[in-house]
């Protein structure tokens, strides 16, 4: 592999201080994945769509939220690299207390190795990538100001808009799973971005259980409601909002948390979204890692190529969707059309060469 020594110093970090130089093995990885991607690319040739994954687990609090917060953001962590084929050198996990797991935490939950964390993913990631951002914890609300409770000084939703705005060639979805989390919708909302949130508003401000279930989306056979072996942001919101109802209806107590997505850009959220004619279209079509049930590490070039191709149309497809206030009837029902067709071929052909693979 002949790699230059400007080239490795540029993928490496080398020469940087703070956090970033003392990572470990993870650090190590992410250097070794993106020399080896520099030194083999071909010339002018496209590069596979990629999923990043930045995990948050703020300031508890008090011990059960410490451990519930732990455990909630680890498993979303293992599952993503596990079940759904994102790289570890994609992942970035911050938490309270990293002693708990350091080799799988990357530091503490701290303002400045989240911007450092962003602004690496906005580095690294090409346009159409996937970003999800996920927070879980504890939240505030004064009525003028929505906080996220970290270590060291809080982030509001205006902080987190700025870092947002790094990644504006990026497919984003963003979900703060914690309480008072329902006004960061209005300040993030944003075309190219799906924003949910554990509550309608600010001022549902009890400790949320949506993570619980949302994490579960992820981590266990329960959210593919297309059977199409990927968990979609839209099925894995989907899948928390009915499981936190029933969990409130099975004990009796009045439901003190109601979750909001906004993906159509229009500053405002909606908790049963309804793809065909408001919020969800987006969400629909990003995933977290994951090609199908063959693993994109196992696929022949053939279904490497099919899955890129299923890939392209649904970002045609929720690109379609957002447009439609802006097209007329006829030519967004005909493109429609153009696009479900070619989409129904390319995920026919991927099922039969999925069910012939040994």
């Amino acid at each position: 592999m002949d790699l230059s020594a400007e080239a490795f110093a540029r993928v490496t970090g080398s020469g940087r201080t703070g956090f970033f130089a003392r990572w470990d093995w993870r650090g190590a990885i992410r250097a070794l994945m993106a020399a080896v991607a520099i030194a083999f690319a071909a010339p002018g040739a496209a590069a596979a769509q990629q999923t990043y994954l930045l995990v948050v687990a703020g300031l508890s609090g008090e011990p059960a939220f410490a451990t519930r917060f732990h455990e909630w953001g680890s498993t979303l962590v293992r599952a993503a690299e596990e079940r759904h084929s994102v790289p570890a050198s994609n992942i970035y996990y911050f938490a309270e207390r990293p002693e708990r797991d350091p080799e799988l935490i990357d530091g503490p939950a701290r303002r400045e190795n989240i911007e450092a964390a962003i602004r690496e993913i906005a580095e690294r990631a090409g346009p159409g990538d996937a970003v999800f951002i996920v927070l879980i914890g504890h939240g505030s609300y004064d009525g003028r100001e929505s906080m996220f409770n970290l270590t060291g000084a809080d982030m509001s939703a205006e902080d987190w808009a700025a870092q947002l705005d790094l990644l504006a060639e990026q497919r984003v979805a963003f979900v703060n799973a914690a309480s008072a989390s329902g006004d960061f919708i209005r300040v993030l909302s944003k075309p190219g971005r799906a924003i949910a949130t554990a509550t309608r508003d600010g001022r549902q401000n009890n400790a949320t259980i949506f993570p619980q279930y949302f994490v579960t989306a992820f981590s266990e056979d329960v959210a593919d409601s297309d059977r199409d072996g990927r968990i979609s942001l839209l099925e894995a919101y989907e899948y928390a909002r009915r499981e936190v109802a029933r969990d409130f209806q099975s004990t009796g107590r009045l439901q003190t948390e109601h979750a909001s997505l906004d993906d159509n850009g229009d500053g405002t959220g909606t908790h049963e979204p309804d793809p065909q004619s408001g919020d969800g279209a987006f969400a629909r079509g990003i995933y977290l890692g994951g090609t199908g049930r063959v693993a994109a590490e196992d696929a022949s070039p053939e279904l490497q190529a099919l899955f890129g191709e299923r890939q392209r149309l649904e970002n045609e497809l929720n690109t379609l969707r957002a447009s439609r206030a802006t097209m007329q009837p006829d030519a967004y029902d005909a493109e429609l059309e153009r696009l479900l067709i070619e989409l129904a071929r390319v995920s026919q052909s991927i099922r039969e060469l999925e069910e012939a693979a040994p």
